[in-house]
């Protein structure tokens, strides 16, 4: 009798099908650094705002009370999502961090996101981004 060990990795396609395809001997490259507070902020801010469109919560304090915060923060959290797009963009998309904090963070962008106009929210960015 023949013993054969051999990994495998199962893998999901469309409608949930299972399929069998051999394990990746070589682990994924990990990159330096890590992703800035602000970009996760950003895609966190993107995520719960479509919870709300879609009706999956009622309404900001069912938000705040799942995500273990005070409302007042949840709303600070998701005025990021009234940042013109180009800059919710530019913002889940920064370098990451390798050492120390990241130079653009959450409160320096609240004045920014209180702003309707996007093309002076844009000027806005653009001084904010050049004075760090």
């Amino acid at each position: 009798m023949i013993t054969v060990k051999r990994k495998v990795q199962f893998t999901r396609e469309a409608h949930g099908r299972r399929r069998v395809a051999p394990a990746t001997t070589e682990p994924k490259p990990v990159e330096p650094g890590r992703v800035p507070r602000i970009s996760r902020l950003m895609a966190v801010a993107i995520r719960l705002e479509r919870m709300l469109q879609t009706r999956e919560v009622s309404d900001i304090h069912e938000l705040a009370r799942l995500g273990h915060v005070t409302q007042p923060r949840m709303s600070q959290i998701l005025a990021l999502t009234l940042l013109a797009p180009d800059i919710q963009e530019e913002l889940l998309f920064l370098p990451r961090v390798t050492a120390g904090k990241s130079a653009i963070h959450e409160k320096m962008l609240r004045p920014i996101s209180a702003e309707i106009d996007w093309a002076r929210q844009r000027e806005m960015w653009r001084k904010a981004v050049a004075g760090r």
